[in-house]
């Protein structure tokens, strides 16, 4: 009875290991990650994941982090991914500009 007792606590012990290490590694990469990750990154992050997607240096990096940023705080937005937020945004600033 001890035996099959210590065997399923060591299994249980096992899972748990596994289970939070599984979960513990999760990207780095913001730009795949939803708006939920983008509202805790820093404003070096956020600005240099936009560069990265618009691959631009323009002056419209800071209106597109400013796009994201207010679409992050709508109600419902936090499972949109960050890549597609600021392709969003980028279309409707070029869209703005030449019309």
């Amino acid at each position: 009875m001890k035996f099959v007792l210590k065997f399923l606590l060591g299994i249980a012990v096992l899972l748990t290991a596994f289970f939070i290490f599984f979960n513990t590694q999760h990207s780095n990469d913001l730009a795949a990650g939803n708006l939920k990750n983008w509202l805790s990154a820093s404003t070096e992050q956020r600005t240099t994941t936009a560069r990265v997607i618009v691959a631009s240096d323009d002056a419209d990096i800071n209106l597109i982090v400013a796009c994201v940023n207010k679409m992050a705080t709508l109600p419902d937005a936090h499972e949109m991914v960050v890549r597609d937020a600021i392709s969003l945004c980028h279309t409707g600033i070029i869209l703005k500009e030449n019309i």
